[in-house]
């Protein structure tokens, strides 16, 4: 398991905020070098903590106002072909295994309600799915976010190897709201 500190914490915290940031950007706005920065990213992405930099789409903005999960109950003998077929749906972008009462959770984005009781069709079409139930995303209070748990679990770590206790986090320019 690799060990991050509040340093690294920072870095993807600018990350977040900013992925076109550049090295000397970030070392400029933590106080710390551009070689510590493009080490420390380095470390992180071998370490396959960091695993890409992916933009941000607004659904709604491209026609699919719609967000739902779709729950899938399935004859779990078949499940890698089940996968495979719901990956070939376009309206599909995130398959879930869990367990529990449902075996996979799907996370798709369609134009209409419509459209959503016939991609259910298509799912179920999809030879050993039992069921789905479908649930839908009314808005998003809280967005996908892992800011906070990075400062929780480095909030007793250093600033780097040269500074063991770890000195109050810079802010950055770009303060969110």
């Amino acid at each position: 398991m690799a060990i991050i500190d509040r340093l690294d914490a920072q870095i993807l915290r600018l990350l977040t905020e900013d992925a076109r940031a550049g090295v000397a950007e970030m070392a400029t706005t933590l106080s710390v070098s551009r070689n510590t920065v493009q080490l420390r990213l380095t470390r992180l992405m071998e370490a396959g903590i960091l695993q890409g930099f992916r933009p941000i789409i607004d659904l709604a903005a491209i026609g699919m106002p719609v967000q739902a999960l779709v729950s899938v109950e399935l004859d779990q003998r078949l499940l890698g072909p089940i996968v495979q077929g719901l990956a070939r749906l376009p309206e599909v972008i995130e398959v879930r295994i869990q367990a529990g009462r449902e075996d996979i959770l799907v996370q798709v984005a369609i134009a209409s309600l419509e459209a959503l009781q016939e991609l259910t069709a298509s799912v179920v079409a999809i030879d050993g799915v039992r069921k789905t139930t479908s649930t839908f995303s009314v808005s998003t209070p809280v967005a996908f976010r892992v800011q906070p748990l990075l400062n929780k679990i480095t909030e007793d770590a250093g600033w780097g190897r040269s500074t063991p206790a770890a000195p109050d986090p810079p802010k950055s320019r770009r303060a969110r709201n």
